[in-house]
């Protein structure tokens, strides 16, 4: 089986006026389909960097990133748009929802970029908003549901193309922390019952528990790659 997710080599940096500023350093990593994988590190670790990468957001200064089999370098601007479209779901801290449309029309949204016929993408959104348990607000505002609803509005956007990779990024940091359990339970069920891979990062030690494998940066090192179990004693 080969991995969804391949980094060899992989280094990142940013032209400042002082000369170059180092933030990834020679990362190796690879993730097979169906992990579940949680990103950790202090501010300043570049973790967050690595995400944007991951999520084709952004480019190495140089290494190699291949992608569910494509080496995401050798591609153009709408080849990549294509591939994180298809490839990718994406769940960040803020929910990013579009405040004047109803739930319904805030799932099927990526849909449109897929040319899906509106009929098609109402019937994938209302049965998203139900794999997350919400079909009965699909006509609802995000400002008439709470914030762990609104989370979990985003978890089935990031569904709603059938990606075989989830990317979330400190997905619980705006929710309480019965809230952040339902969530990470969510993410659960999606990894053990539907098989999607799904790599998050985290500050919060309690949420990385809910993976299956820990990966720790420091000053933009790969400084732990194992079980989280492990990272704990």
């Amino acid at each position: 089986m080969d991995p969804i997710i391949r980094i060899e080599g992989l280094h990142k940096e940013y032209e400042t006026d002082a000369g170059p500023v180092p933030v990834l350093k020679g990362i190796d990593l690879s993730i097979d389909p169906g992990e579940f994988v949680a990103i950790m590190g202090p501010s300043g670790s570049g973790k967050s960097t690595f995400m944007n990468i991951l999520g084709c957001l952004d480019v190495p200064t140089r290494g190699k990133y291949i992608l569910n089999g494509r080496d995401v370098g050798t591609l153009n601007s709408d080849q990549l748009a294509h591939l994180r479209n298809e490839v990718i779901g994406f769940v960040f801290q803020g929910f990013n929802l579009l405040p004047r449309a109803n739930l319904e029309d805030n799932v099927s949204l990526p849909l449109v970029y897929g040319d899906v016929q509106k009929s098609g993408r109402i019937a994938r959104a209302n049965d998203m908003l139900e794999k997350v348990g919400l079909a009965k607000y699909a006509r609802s505002l995000p400002n008439q549901i709470s914030g762990g609803q609104q989370q979990r509005v985003a978890i089935a956007r990031a569904l709603v193309n059938r990606p075989k990779l989830i990317l979330a990024d400190e997905p619980t940091g705006n929710l309480d922390t019965r809230t952040s359990g339902e969530i990470m339970a969510l993410f659960r069920q999606l990894n053990e019952s539907d098989g999607i891979t799904v790599v998050l990062v985290t500050h919060e030690p309690d949420i990385a528990t809910y993976a299956k494998r820990l990966v720790k940066f420091l000053d933009g090192s790969l400084i732990y790659d194992g079980e989280v179990s492990e990272a704990r004693t």
